[in-house]
């Protein structure tokens, strides 16, 4: 009786297992077939209450969607106006201006798979969402029409504007030379925002017109310590108490030009194009000039006396010298080896700021001298710049040249041979080097050489008569002294030297 017993207990053990089993195996059967069948099935259509570009595509397959957009937003091209506005500027793009592409795979792909990841359950809360509120979605317009950017950025780059910091105004005659500008902002346009309003007008979104959404930018400047920063770097200063008016007028005038110059790091200066045509309308009057190693009267005469006393304020501040030249005789104003010749066509100074700030020229004249002051960030403390000169050498001129007055230039002068007037002295030439020194401490630190130039030697010239004395005429007594070739010695060297004032 008891083993009848048990083997009915153990019968009814095994159904009760079997039947769990049964059950469990039914259950995962009708969840997986209810998980990958909605899956599977709802991956092939949009949700309902799904919207593209204002288009339902609800339950329609990708390809169907597809082609429903495809002609919508092509029809939709033909009356495509948008108006974009900005600071009371209005651009206006049409469907003309545009071409159709109409790549709406990646916008389709990507609506078509929202929602489907994760369980079921997450899948279902997305899809009660979408059909209580709708899903609306709008195609990105570079899918859509060809030319859209470049339109875009050409109304864009009217809109933008680069920030300026503060200037640095200078006025050389006021009290205080220096002193800040205003600032400008500037503006930049939020593509990514701009974009998206554009999308939505396409969409249909009820959008009268665009505001160009914009950014404005601000400079981060501190101008009051580099204007607290500027000082004189250098000063020089030449004379002309002697010239005549019309030369001294020339000097001034050329350097007015340079007065209240700014010049930016970086930036060349031509002295010539500058000043500009040495001619009588613009200003520039007849005075001395030196022509082949002779004074001759020309327009302009004097203005490389300007350009001299810049040059030397100049590499005075230590600021690069492009181009210079000297002339064919010493200047009287300055040493050997640091004139600046400047003649229309031929010879120029130029000049860079190597400085990492603006440098700024001052110039000063009066009736007795004319002065260039240079400003920018100090030199380093303590270090001051001089100039040197040095003779490398006399070259001896070869004495009088005689010469016949055939043609009766000088016959006020001299009548007949025999007699003589000297038209000009010889002068001795010269070999020179210049050079900078950088002074700290009241010692030279360094020193580099800047200039080696000529000055070629020069012969005297007498000029004679050329009539033949008749009989009984006597000539009256004649001052002229003809000078023999020079023989340089150690004391004409020594006079040079003091002469140019060269140690």
């Amino acid at each position: 009786m008891k083993k009848k017993e048990t083997a009915i207990k153990k019968s009814r053990s095994s159904l009760i297992w079997l039947l769990a089993v049964a059950f469990i195996a039914v259950t995962l059967l009708l969840f997986c077939q209810f998980y990958f069948g909605d899956s599977i099935s709802s991956k092939t259509t949009f949700y309902p209450n799904t919207h593209i570009n204002g288009v339902d595509v609800s339950g329609l397959t990708k390809t169907e969607a597809n082609n429903i957009l495809l002609s919508s937003l092509s029809e939709n091209k033909e009356k495509l106006n948008i108006t974009l506005t900005s600071n009371q500027k209005q651009w206006t793009i049409t469907g003309d201006d545009l071409g159709f592409l109409g790549n709406l795979e990646p916008t389709l792909n990507e609506v078509i798979n929202y929602g489907h990841e994760g369980n079921i359950f997450s899948k279902k809360k997305i899809e009660k969402k979408i059909k209580k509120d709708g899903l609306f979605v709008s195609v990105p317009f570079e899918d859509i029409y060809s030319g859209m950017e470049e339109k875009l950025e050409n109304i864009i780059s009217e809109v933008e504007s680069t920030p300026k910091s503060s200037g640095i105004k200078f006025d050389p005659n006021a009290n205080e030379m220096f002193s800040k500008t205003e600032p400008q902002t500037g503006k930049i346009v939020n593509r990514q925002v701009l974009k998206s309003e554009i999308a939505k007008f396409i969409a249909g979104e009820n959008l009268s017109e665009i505001e160009i959404p914009v950014v404005d930018i601000i400079p981060d400047e501190d101008f009051d310590s580099i204007i607290n920063n500027i000082s004189l770097r250098s000063t020089f200063t030449t004379n002309y108490s002697t010239s005549s008016a019309d030369r001294k007028s020339n000097v001034k005038l050329a350097l007015s030009k340079f007065n209240g110059m700014i010049i930016e790091p970086g930036e060349e200066i031509s002295f010539n194009n500058t000043t500009g045509k040495r001619i009588k309308d613009n200003g520039y009057k007849t005075a001395k000039i030196i022509v082949g190693g002779k004074y001759v009267d020309g327009v302009g005469g004097g203005v490389c006396q300007a350009s001299t006393t810049l040059y030397n304020a100049l590499i005075r501040s230590d600021i690069e010298i492009l181009q210079v030249n000297h002339h064919t005789l010493p200047a009287s104003y300055v040493p050997l080896s640091f004139d600046a010749m400047v003649s229309e066509g031929y010879a120029d100074l130029k000049f860079k700021n190597n400085l990492d700030t603006p440098i700024f020229i001052k110039t000063i004249c009066d009736e007795q001298s004319a002065t260039v002051e240079i400003y920018g960030q100090p030199l380093e403390n303590g270090l001051s710049i001089q100039t040197r000169a040095e003779l490398v050498k006399i070259l001896p001129h070869g004495g009088d040249d005689i010469i016949t007055d055939y043609k009766g230039e000088y016959e006020n002068k001299v009548l007949y041979r025999g007699e003589y007037y000297r038209l000009k002295f010889p002068q001795e030439g010269y070999e020179s080097k210049g050079y900078i020194d950088y002074i700290k401490e009241g010692q030279v630190i360094s020193s580099k050489e800047i200039r080696h130039d000529k000055y070629l030697p020069q012969n005297g010239i007498i000029v004679e008569g050329s009539s033949t004395l008749e009989d009984g005429m006597t000539l009256p007594s004649n001052s002229v002294r003809y000078i023999s070739p020079q023989k340089v010695t150690k004391e004409a060297e020594n006079n040079a030297k003091s002469k140019w004032n060269i140690q």
